[in-house]
């Protein structure tokens, strides 16, 4: 895929979304969307939220899109209706989608196969794509241009994986699970449901494994890391930005919502729900069916919806299981 560098002097910006530049010089050049933590002085964030004021007076960013009230002291804004949208707008313009690249050949020409990698019919590489030692794809499995995969990969049929996704030695993905799609954003602007370009990869570490039929979205503008040594179970779907550690283990059916961080050796039992922009630290344990709505120290053991201390939920479910007894008695007088 072909990508076009693209940049915009802050004025030229701040015309295209109708804003007002503030402790900022015009001519600044501006060729970078980024994160208020991850800005540099080429880059454009955002901030959207009051409680991250904080975080944008102390970055680096060139320039910040924010709206009509909020005050950074001298840093340099533009300010802006709706500064999400534009977030994504400017998405748009810095970081265009790149066209896929069309090849007459299951395997594209520019793609490198190492020695002793199998492609089964029915199987496509894409652009610049570079295979590992001893891989093997099997039928309907493709892989978009700009990915690289280690040594020993095996990927069963139907699987899918994006432009610029990165795997690991040793990971196996098995059949109709999809790495690198689009994660699911998108900010209401007049009535209607805008989307946030997703602009981002995954990277898998060495000896992965990914069950069936599993959803791991590349992010918004960076990674979405899976860790060395964790196993996924099927029908689990992990957001985009998510850091998931090593040696983890994410059992059916379970759901990550964007931007959360799991620690090393984190269990997620079956049909577990995370919610968006937590911590889970490292070594803890959520029980099956529960969901988790606010960040674990490291070690926890939790169950439940919302998750709690395993023994707070089973004192609780007992309480609740002799509550009929008790009102009953309670009637009598």
């Amino acid at each position: 895929m072909s990508r076009t560098v693209t940049t915009l002097t802050a004025q030229a910006l701040a015309e295209r979304l109708g804003g007002r530049l503030e402790h900022c010089p015009p001519e600044r050049v501006i060729s970078e969307v980024k994160p208020l933590e991850e800005a540099g002085a080429a880059s454009v964030s955002f901030l959207a939220n009051p409680r991250y004021v904080g975080k944008a007076k102390e970055s680096p960013a060139g320039l910040i899109l924010v709206d009509a009230v909020v005050d950074l002291a001298d840093r340099p804004v533009l300010r802006v209706k709706h500064p999400y949208w534009s977030f994504a707008q400017a998405i748009r313009w810095l970081h265009p989608e790149p066209v896929a690249e069309w090849s007459d050949t299951p395997v594209h020409p520019t793609a490198v196969l190492g020695e002793g990698s199998r492609v089964f019919p029915g199987a496509t590489v894409g652009a610049r794509t570079l295979l590992g030692r001893e891989c093997v794809l099997h039928p309907g499995v493709h892989i978009g241009d700009d990915c690289v995969l280690g040594d020993g990969c095996e990927l069963f049929a139907g699987v899918v994986l994006y432009r610029r996704t990165r795997l690991g030695n040793r990971v196996t993905v098995h059949a109709n699970s999809v790495v690198g799609s689009d994660g699911y954003g998108y900010v209401l602007i007049e009535g209607r449901h805008d989307k946030i370009p997703q602009v981002g990869w995954v990277e898998v570490g060495d000896d992965v494994e990914i069950g069936a039929c599993t959803s791991i979205d590349r992010g918004v503008l960076g990674p979405t890391r899976i860790g060395a040594g964790t196993k996924i179970d099927n029908q689990v779907q992990v957001g985009h930005n998510v850091k998931v550690g090593q040696h983890c283990l994410l059992v059916s059916q379970t759901g990550i919502s964007g931007s959360t961080r799991l620690g090393d050796f984190v269990t997620l039992a079956g049909k577990v729900g995370v919610v968006g922009h937590i911590e889970i630290g490292s070594r803890s344990v959520v029980g099956g069916n529960s969901v988790v709505a606010k960040s674990l120290p490291e070690g926890s053991f939790v169950t439940g919806y919302p998750a709690r201390p395993h023994r707070q939920w089973t004192e609780a479910q007992a309480a609740l299981n002799r509550l009929p007894a008790f009102m009953k008695q309670l009637r009598k007088g």
